[in-house]
């Protein structure tokens, strides 16, 4: 609402100043004489003209985006700031140090020459050690996460929803960082055709809003770091994690293996969640469901309550009933866990 009012005073400033600008250059170098009729008209045909100076000026700011903006502001207020005091300093020099018969044309001309001086240096600088100075207010938000325990968030952790409530039982300590790219690809999964990935999108966006929550356990941060030199979501993560001293929380078994090749250590949810399942040992015996053919010969699959698959060997002609089986092996992995077993005897 408050964007809307200022362009509409951005407008009609607009306007005002076209009319006058119109009526003043009508009154000074127009024909005489000039009719009440056609000065209104070229005051209106100067309100035009204003009009649509602003309307085109806000039409160019929407290319302005934030990374463009964040990527230019600091070689804007460099240059800025060298034409001031290029400009300060010379009519300083000019007040004090110049006699009063000394023409104005020199003075200019002096005043000139040091604007011009300082305004090529601050262009220099803005364009070669701009992206220093931003490295630098960065690195200072970067100790200011360091002491918070920082954690960078994935988005398959908040689309997952587990995170909430391991949030909710104090497991998770620190400083929540959502990346702006994360929450961007997390809104075009809310707005894709897909009616799935549609619901899952907005699934992760009422998580994440939870996690933001006043009376919830975590501290959430939204930042607008981006590693515009990778291109992947995943690098850019494991940027941000050494960059912040930061862990990541996430679910994908290959930013996993991303990361801890690059040395930044992960909290992966599904690891907690297998370690949190009940410990099964070879040789213990166990009943289960069988739900579908396996891959292999004679092999059938079934579930545990907890999600576990068990593979039953012999299992493939019992699918829909009831099984005792024996486990032989368990396979342990970041993706989950595995169950292979052996069929013992019918239940139902």
């Amino acid at each position: 609402m408050g964007i809307k009012i200022i362009r509409a005073c951005f407008i009609l400033a607009c306007a005002i100043m076209g009319g006058l600008w119109a009526s003043y250059l009508v009154q000074n170098y127009g024909t005489p004489p000039i009719s009440t009729e056609q000065f209104i008209l070229w005051s209106l045909g100067g309100g035009a003209v204003g009009v649509g100076v602003s309307l085109l000026v806000m039409f160019l700011l929407r290319f302005v985006t934030q990374e463009v903006f964040e990527r230019i502001s600091p070689a804007l207020v460099a240059i800025a700031l060298a034409l001031v005091v290029g400009f300060v300093l010379g009519q300083f020099i000019v007040d004090m140090y110049f006699p009063e018969d000394v023409d104005t044309v020199v003075k200019t001309f002096f005043i000139c020459s040091l604007v011009l001086i300082f305004g090529f240096v601050g262009i220099f600088l803005g364009l070669t050690r701009a992206s220093n100075w931003e490295s630098l207010i960065r690195a200072v938000h970067r100790d200011n996460y360091i002491d918070s325990l920082p954690k960078v968030v994935d988005t398959s952790v908040i689309i997952d929803g587990r995170i909430a409530e391991i949030c909710e039982t104090g497991f998770i300590e620190g400083m929540l960082l959502v990346p702006r790219f994360v929450l961007k690809e997390l809104q075009n999964i809310a707005d894709s055709s897909d009616v799935l990935r549609r619901a899952r999108g907005r699934r992760g966006l009422d998580i994440l809003k939870q996690l933001q929550a006043p009376d919830s356990k975590v501290k959430v941060k939204v930042i607008e770091d981006d590693p515009v030199e990778v291109n992947e979501v995943d690098g850019k993560l494991v940027r941000l994690g050494i960059k912040f001293n930061a862990k990541i929380l996430t679910n994908d078994l290959n930013l996993n293996k991303v990361a801890q090749i690059d040395g930044v250590e992960v909290l992966n949810i599904n690891d907690l969640a297998n370690a949190l399942k009940p410990a099964v040992l070879p040789d213990e015996t166990m009943e289960v469901k069988i739900i579908k053919e396996g891959k292999e010969a004679l092999q059938g699959v079934g579930y545990l309550d907890d999600g576990t698959m068990v593979v039953v060997d012999g299992g493939r002609d019992f699918v829909g009933r009831d099984v005792a089986v024996i486990v032989t092996s368990v396979l342990q992995t970041s993706a989950g866990r595995m169950i292979f077993s052996k069929l013992q005897s019918i239940l139902s």
